[in-house]
């Protein structure tokens, strides 16, 4: 697969990265030299040592310059080389010293191993590390990791720069080039969601910045196929001189996605625009909504814009829909706006489950709890099932697509249920890359639902108190057995997409 990418990309005359030797070697590097200077890291995110904890090579050890360096020259052998390498030594990793001759000594070794194969080498690194853990990147530390390699021959990505950009506090990364670059998207999640002041803007503040390093833009979402138009704006701007009339430019894009110009597709784009895609201050995605998350009584309902914008644009693009209606990436957008409707009405509905539980009041619980779990998520999963792309069973085809066996299929589907799900054996970032699919929200989201609000109709009927803890317990059963049932869910569409909208919205527009 990768001498077919790497084909291909430089047949469009796309420079390829390769990645390079950052220093981290297998356990086994040991038993074959047992007097190398390697230490062993900690754990990453709330993974223990069975599935992290790699050992560092020291940077003054001579096998990391051997082992860099070879490792470099088999890859070029084999792929060619467009003198760009990747490598990210610390990233979401503390360093074993704050020291920054260490850091400044860690940083030449990786480039030196690097020019030890390919003099011409450039390296990309991931800016993200300086953001991601700032109390240990101060501006000493940035200063001599980045000035361990000569000036220009290293380049930055400034990863998340549309929220939290590293460039504007290390005076433009202390002289070595950056791209301004767009993350977005944290494991492909669906959920309305941008920052399209920010981005408009962003990369030219970037530029004129005071002896700015800016060289280009970049896009780099963990999980894309979501939120079209955001991509769509931040790849636009690469080719502006200034900054987008941003109501003029979306209903120009309305009238390009769908194919004909229509007042109130338009109407609703620009409503999208102004408020959920326009989060401002320090805006990070991971979709928080209570829906694709496990339920409890602190849950986070709050939103960064105008829910009823949302309402609203939904009702427009439903008016849209018989002009519109035989355009299938208006019917994605039509279910993409409802789902997000639906989203915002599981919240409402959740806050009145809370409010009736804290009041003791049981059926008022029963009514709200009755209407979520047996009415809203099933009526959104059949609005789901009804397009190709908010398919679980097309997420599951696709990955057992690949399988070169029947042994190989079954683990293929295991690891893409427990990726948009628990991402690890015990829910290790749970729900970290939460996709809203048909299936999905019947068979999962709606399972814990159901649990939940069962679980607070039992406390008030018997009068104990509901323990959040005894709960996970429980729901982590109903978590891990969705992973592991085996399920088969069909990978085609069924039903009208407009009808079901329609239905929803005859019954829930606030």
């Amino acid at each position: 697969l990768q001498y077919r990418i790497v084909e291909r990309m430089r047949s469009l005359g796309m420079i390829t990265v390769l990645p390079a030797f950052a220093g981290h070697v297998p356990r086994g590097v040991l038993r074959v030299f047992p007097r190398v200077n390697a230490t062993r890291l900690g754990g990453w995110s709330h993974f223990d040592c069975t599935y992290s904890c790699t050992y560092l090579l020291d940077p003054q050890d001579p096998m990391f310059q051997v082992i860099g360096t070879l490792f470099l020259k088999e890859l070029i052998k084999d792929f060619g080389t467009d003198h760009v390498y990747s490598a990210d030594t610390f990233n979401e990793m503390t360093p074993l010293s704050s020291d920054p001759a260490y850091l400044s000594r860690v940083s030449n070794a990786v480039f030196r191993s690097m020019t030890g194969a390919d003099p011409e080498a450039l390296w990309l690194m991931q800016g993200w590390l300086f953001q991601h853990q700032p109390d240990f990147w101060q501006p000493a530390q940035v200063r001599a990791l980045l000035h361990g390699v000569p000036l220009g021959r290293m380049i930055v990505l400034d990863l998340f720069a549309e929220s939290k950009p590293v460039y504007q506090w290390t005076e433009s990364f202390y002289g070595q080039p950056f791209i301004w670059c767009m993350l977005h998207n944290f494991g492909g999640n669906h959920g309305l969601f941008g920052t399209v002041e920010a981005i408009n803007h962003g990369p030219f503040a970037a530029r004129r910045f005071p002896n700015s390093t800016m060289v280009g833009t970049g896009v780099v979402p963990e999980g894309i196929e979501q939120n079209d138009v955001v991509y769509e704006l931040m790849n636009e701007l690469g080719w502006r001189q200034e900054p987008l009339d941003l109501p003029s430019w979306v209903t120009r894009y309305a009238e390009r996605r769908y194919g004909a110009p229509n007042a109130a597709a338009a109407s609703a784009w620009r409503l999208l625009l102004r408020s959920v895609y326009n989060c401002t201050g320090a805006c990070v995605n991971h979709n928080r909504s209570p829906l694709v998350r496990r339920p409890s009584l602190r849950m986070d309902t709050q939103l960064w814009y105008n829910a009823s914008d949302v309402y609203e644009a939904w009702r427009l693009l439903l008016g849209a829909g018989a002009e519109l209606g035989s355009s299938p990436i208006f019917l994605y957008d039509l279910v993409d706006v409802t789902r997000q409707a639906a989203q915002q009405l599981v919240s409402e509905y959740y806050l009145s489950i809370r409010r009736a539980f804290q009041s003791h009041a049981l059926p008022e619980l029963l009514t709200a709890g009755g209407v979520l779990v047996y009415d809203l998520l099933p009526e959104l999963d059949s609005l789901l099932s009804s397009h190709s792309l908010f398919l679980l069973g097309r997420w599951l085809e696709n990955a057992r697509a690949v399988a070169t066996s029947d042994r190989e299929a079954e683990q293929y589907e295991l690891n893409a249920r427990n990726q948009v799900t628990l991402w690890g054996p015990n829910g290790n970032i749970l729900d970290y890359a939460n996709k809203q699919l048909g299936g999905l929200v019947l068979d999962y989201y709606g399972v814990r639902w159901s649990l939940f609000v069962s679980a607070l109709v039992e406390s008030l009927n018997s009068g104990s108190p509901f323990h959040q803890d005894q709960f996970n317990q429980a729901v982590f059963q109903v978590e891990r057995g969705f992973v592991y049932n085996k399920k088969r869910y069909p990978a085609v569409p069924a039903g009208d997409t407009l009808e079901i909208s329609r239905k929803l919205f005859l019954k829930y527009y606030p």
